[in-house]
């Protein structure tokens, strides 16, 4: 559901995007109706976004297996999928100038052109990602405590202020969202390796993106065949259709 909602605010954005550069008419293409250019930069817009969206994707994975910065990798996968959307690029302006074959320097320029476009808009999304990735915990209280005894090697990894026991276990791309009674916070990690770190805490993966601690169930919430669990502090965590029974035979439900 997250990836779903994630692609809808991406589309959303292309669609703002393929708007105003209508509205400008960058390239030459300013001299066409205005129904036209809207109908070519959207065409444009959301083909790169099917071409650049699996190039950025790809880097966001490899950047940690690599240990390279993840802005390197998204800038190199900017310039190699910027070789297909030139030819995309190039196809769809034979509605201006059909027939036409470009010289070897004019070659360099359309790219060169594309991959400037381009780079502006995966910038664009660039720092969309990072402020989603950077939401911040609450504040601690001043007298909250820094740890507790006896918990699990997953808690070392937080910050001192949201070191507790996990409630739950969110799985955001290649990072897990780590909820505590004090917070959240992201660790760059895979989910698995992250429960591995519990070190037996009872709890169990209801969904393939999710694990939530036993005693922190609170309730469910049941919309037809859809389950949701009720956890502590407000957070609510789907079950997946064939997790459910397993879970309603052992209690949880």
């Amino acid at each position: 559901m997250g990836s779903a909602r994630r692609i809808l605010i991406d589309c959303t954005i292309i669609l703002g995007v393929g708007v105003v550069l209508a509205l400008i008419g960058p390239f030459g293409s300013f001299a066409a109706p205005f129904g036209l250019r809207l109908l070519y930069w959207l065409a444009m817009s959301y083909a790169g976004y099917f071409l650049y969206f699996p190039a950025m994707r790809a880097a966001s994975i490899f950047a940690p297996r690599l240990d390279l910065p993840e802005w390197s990798l998204w800038a190199a996968a900017c310039v190699l999928a910027s070789v297909p959307m030139s030819v995309v690029v190039w196809a769809a302006n034979l509605i201006w100038h059909p027939g036409r074959w470009l010289p070897l320097e004019q070659w360099i320029a359309h790219y060169f052109n594309v991959a400037l476009l381009a780079g502006l808009v995966c910038t664009l999304f660039w720092f969309t990602r990072q402020r989603r990735l950077a939401r911040i915990a609450p504040a601690p209280e001043p007298e909250a405590p820094t740890s507790e005894p006896g918990l699990p090697r997953l808690a070392e990894r937080l910050p001192p202020h949201l070191r507790a026991a996990p409630i739950a276990l969110e799985m955001e791309d290649h990072y897990v969202r780590v909820h505590t009674r004090h917070g959240s916070t992201l660790l760059l990690m895979r989910m698995r390796d992250a429960v591995a770190e519990l070190d037996g805490m009872p709890g169990a993966l209801v969904h393939r993106s999710w694990w939530v601690a036993r005693e922190a169930v609170t309730g469910t919430r049941r919309d037809g065949r859809n389950v949701r669990l009720l956890l502590t502090g407000g957070i609510e965590a789907p079950v997946a259709r064939a997790q459910a029974p397993g879970l309603e035979a052992a209690g949880w439900f």
